[in-house]
């Protein structure tokens, strides 16, 4: 009974913490992340009040978080739109990975830490997040701008690229042998390419049969179809956060708006329990050693997904102010770089990982929302600068008064 009431009262405050915290980060328009991972840092191994008995249940709802994550992302999208994309945006795809992962696996080779870590710090700084984007995309008033499809586009991509991604990383964590991993990746592929063949042949008789006019019946639905589809994929030692992605394709039209209404605020709490989760695991104490290491890899990063947006905004032929949005939008990293890390921090390749992987999403987590809104007006000035010699700038400064002065918002660019 006392254990009971010690957990209720542990879990309870977990969650109150983090509804207060959500509300501060609301309040200045900034995501919640880094202030459950620093939660999670306070409340974790060296910190300044150590969980107890409630540490198992939040390891069982940050595995929950995770597959509602990458269900609630597979809902925004189509099959039909993922073949799309496959066909029209895969050298921005390309572009992309090389650009963003290969930084993170020449980081991990040059401290030391060997191949394996290599492919996993790799996958840490490629992915974006998703969810950090999207909500900034709505704050800044930016989800009818012509940039926007380029940025889903390559968020697109790198969703489908985990597919891929997350059995290689699961196969070498484990130390399985190359066929062993070989056979792993080719059930993970043949998987994924079955349900998105039943997606775009059958999506809606299996919409049909999800659907339901009580709210209640479709989220008990989607959810026990989920986290059933999600446990066999991790039995047959592919991700369970793939088979979930999977789910969320599958389903489409209004079951997959209900399901998401339904669903997001579940996806919420157990996501921000994962974050704390993470960093539960971590050590406070461990992450100034590797913070020099994790600001250099954050400024790089940061540099090559603003080339990433770019390239792939010109290619589509965005205008300049366009291209630095895109650019600039693409900076934050997030929910994917900690599910990544946290595989490679439980099958404990390499103790300094999960330090540095917290380090690096707190920095770009923060800084993200700001380039992604002063990235466009600074790089503005700046080229306009270099274009303009000094005396036609100042005959410009006299000729037009600065609150006469056109501002570019975006809506230029809209469709």
């Amino acid at each position: 009974m006392h254990s009971s009431a010690v957990f209720l009262i542990e879990f309870g405050a977990i969650i109150l913490g983090l509804g207060l915290l959500g509300r501060f980060a609301g309040r200045f328009h900034f995501s919640p992340i880094p202030l459950y991972l620093l939660a999670g840092l306070a409340f974790g191994e060296g910190g300044l009040l150590p969980l107890g008995t409630s540490e198992e249940f939040v390891a069982i709802g940050a595995e929950i978080g995770v597959v509602l994550l990458l269900l609630m992302l597979g809902l925004e999208y189509t099959a039909s739109d993922l073949v799309s994309n496959l066909k029209t945006q895969y050298p921005a795809g390309l572009l992309d990975a090389a650009l963003n992962a290969l930084p993170g696996a020449a980081m991990a080779l040059l401290l030391g830490w060997g191949p394996v870590a290599a492919v996993v710090l790799a996958g840490v700084t490629w992915i974006s997040s998703s969810g950090v984007i999207a909500k900034v995309m709505g704050d800044l008033g930016r989800l009818g701008n012509r940039e926007t499809p380029v940025i889903l586009s390559i968020l697109v991509l790198e969703d489908l690229a985990m597919a891929v991604y997350l059995p290689i990383i699961t196969a070498l964590l484990a130390g399985v042998s190359l066929a062993a991993g070989s056979v792993t990746l080719a059930i993970a592929l043949g998987v994924a390419g079955l349900v998105l063949f039943l997606a775009l042949r059958y999506g809606r008789v299996i919409s049909r049969f999800v659907s339901s006019d009580d709210p209640e019946k479709l989220l008990l639905v989607v959810l026990g179809l989920t986290l059933l589809v999600a446990g066999i994929a991790q039995q047959l030692q592919v991700s369970a956060a793939v088979g979930a992605f999977l789910v969320g394709i599958a389903l489409s039209g209004e079951v997959a708006e209900g399901a998401h209404n339904l669903l997001s605020p579940l996806r919420d709490l157990f996501a921000a329990v994962f974050f704390v989760f993470f960093g539960l695991h971590t050590d406070p104490a461990s992450i100034p050693p590797v913070l020099l290491p994790a600001l250099a890899l954050a400024v790089v990063t940061a540099c090559t997904k603003i080339a990433t947006g770019y390239w792939a905004a010109k290619r589509a032929g965005i205008s300049a102010k366009g291209r630095w949005r895109a650019g600039g939008t693409l900076v934050a990293r997030g929910e994917f770089s900690i599910v990544i890390a946290g595989l490679a921090v439980t099958a404990g390749i390499e103790p300094s990982l999960g330090p540095l992987a917290t380090a690096y999403v707190l920095v770009l987590v923060i800084i993200g929302p700001l380039t992604a809104r002063y990235t466009e007006p600074l790089a503005t000035r700046l080229t306009g600068r270099r274009k303009q010699p000094p005396a036609a700038r100042a005959t410009k400064t006299e000729a037009l008064p600065e609150a006469l002065e056109p501002v570019d918002d975006g809506t230029a660019d809209r469709a």
